[in-house]
This record gives C-alpha cells, sequence and structure tokens, in this order.
C-alpha cells in the first residue's frame, strides 16, 4: 500500500456516492412518462368526436440505448471505486492501531500533521508522526 492508494481512497468514496446519484438520475430519466389527450373521430359515419389517451417515453430508442450504454459505464466505475475502498479497509486491519489512527486522521479526515499530532496526544509531535507514517510506509 502506497500514499498514492491512500490519497485515492477519499476520492473513492466520493465517486461512490457520485455515481449513484447519476444512475438514480438516469433511471428517473428513462422512467419519465409523457401522457396527453387528443381527439379524434370516427372513420365511419356517424362522426362522433372521441378522446384519446396517449402516453409514452420522450426519447427515442436510440437514446434509450445510449442511456443504458451510460448507466452501465457508471456501474463500472463504482465497481472500481468500491474494490479500491476494500482494498484500503483489508490493508488497514492488518497495521498496528497507532498506525490506523495516524491514517484515518491523516488522509480519512484531511488533517494537517499537527492536528494528528494533537489528535494522538501524549509526547508527539507534527514531525514526530510524520517521521513514524514515512518510516511504516517505507518498510512496506
Amino acid at each position: 500500500m502506497d500514499k498514492h492508494i491512500l490519497s485515492q481512497y477519499i476520492d473513492a468514496c466520493e465517486v461512490i456516492k457520485d455515481t449513484e446519484k447519476e444512475i438514480s438520475n438516469l433511471k428517473k430519466k428513462r422512467k419519465t412518462i409523457i401522457q396527453t389527450n387528443v381527439k379524434g373521430s370516427n372513420p365511419n359515419f356517424p362522426y362522433q368526436e372521441q378522446h384519446f389517451k396517449i402516453q409514452g417515453t420522450a426519447f427515442t430508442y436510440g437514446e434509450d440505448s445510449y442511456l443504458r450504454f451510460e448507466e452501465n459505464l457508471l456501474k463500472q466505475q463504482q465497481e472500481n471505486a468500491e474494490k479500491l475502498k476494500l482494498n484500503v479497509e483489508q490493508w488497514m486491519v492488518t497495521i498496528p492501531m497507532r498506525m490506523q489512527r495516524i491514517v484515518r486522521y491523516k488522509f480519512f479526515d484531511k488533517n494537517s500533521w499537527g492536528e494528528v499530532a494533537a489528535r494522538i496526544g501524549g509526547k508527539a509531535t507534527a514531525d514526530s508522526v510524520r517521521m513514524e507514517f514515512n518510516n511504516f510506509m517505507g518498510e512496506k
């Protein structure tokens, strides 16, 4: 695991949320049904006026296939983000508790090294916490 993947974890979480919203918007767009009433008459005598109810979607078959294609792309993007998120979470379980706290405070909560040191407490300073993290990541 490297720092680059840790910073991507936050983006992966946001991508998951965003793609869920976009997929639901696409589904709403596909389910939008337009209906209206029109007037007509019998083709034969007596020519009585009749009202007909017409309903359907507002887009064509080509647009529908495009929406399905776009939805599949979004699902693939979401799956990739979920895989990255799971990999980071599995890795987090295997590292020491102190390092879990440092990673969580620095990368997940986006704190500065000084804020991380303050949250860890004890005699931790910003530089000591940063060096501890760098040494740990250098070992891996």
